[in-house]
């Protein structure tokens, strides 16, 4: 790899993930457990997490830093088109993803670029903040595996439990409710970063492999999201109202193999 290529994250989003761990801790407890080799802190590597709250990505960046790692962020179209927030995002190099169109291949093709320059990647393979009905991750669209496979970069699996405790699905509706009731009852957000994900045998172009990839990467953060929530294994405790329910895209565990 050219060194003179590779991207480093700016002091912005280095200050930014600071300022993160403030609101995280203001708002509850936040547990980070695992840890991410020093060999791939600074990349390439995809991060692949669950999606349970509009808070993700606050509670992430904060996660991140206590393992020294600042990932540029696949985020929806929504948050680069706000006011403020959406200059910031650019600043610090986080990727435009315009869900349900066209464009999106070109965030693959970003991101791709970006893993290519020894950049550390978050992704969402859910592609959405999920609506199984447990919480549980949901079957995952293929992006981040084709783009694991595609590029050799491990992939290791981040369960978070907590944020939705924070803020509400429907955010901003409900947002100053959730947050006050936060303040108060100060919840406990858990993240975990996992063993890298075996992929190694699946290439690129190969019938299956990226959904297989997809099967193996959901898997990984359902088996570490599992004892963050072990008084909670059918259903959450915390019941947002304004979160819709869906089975539609229920994961089965894919057997060994």
């Amino acid at each position: 790899m050219n060194t003179s290529t590779v991207w480093r994250p700016p002091l912005l989003w280095r200050a930014a993930q600071l300022l993160a761990r403030g609101i995280v801790g203001a708002l509850g407890h936040l547990e980070v457990t695992g840890d991410v080799p020093a060999e791939l802190r600074r990349g390439p590597l995809i991060l692949a997490a669950n999606h349970i709250s509009p808070f993700d990505p606050v509670v992430l960046a904060a996660a991140c830093r206590a393992r020294g790692v600042a990932p540029r962020i696949m985020a929806t179209a929504g948050l680069f088109r706000a006011p403020v927030v959406g200059s910031l995002m650019r600043r610090a190099g986080h990727i435009r993803v315009d869900r349900g169109t066209a464009a999106v291949h070109q965030a693959l093709d970003t991101a791709a670029s970006a893993v290519a320059r020894g950049s550390v990647i978050l992704v969402y393979p859910e592609g959405r903040i999920g609506l199984d009905p447990g919480m549980w991750p949901e079957r995952g669209k293929t992006g981040a595996a084709r783009l694991a496979i595609a590029s050799s970069a491990p992939v290791i699996p981040v369960a978070q439990w907590g944020s939705h405790e924070v803020l509400p699905y429907r955010a901003p509706k409900g947002a100053l409710r959730g947050l006050a009731r936060a303040l108060v009852r100060r919840p406990t957000i858990r993240v975990h970063f996992g063993a890298p994900v075996a992929l190694r045998d699946l290439h690129p172009g190969t019938p299956g492999s990226a959904r297989r990839a997809t099967g193996r990467i959901i898997d990984a953060i359902t088996d570490d999201l599992a004892p963050l929530r072990p008084d909670e294994p059918d259903r959450p405790r915390h019941v947002d109202p304004g979160r819709p329910s869906e089975t539609t895209r229920s994961h089965r565990r894919h057997p060994p193999g």
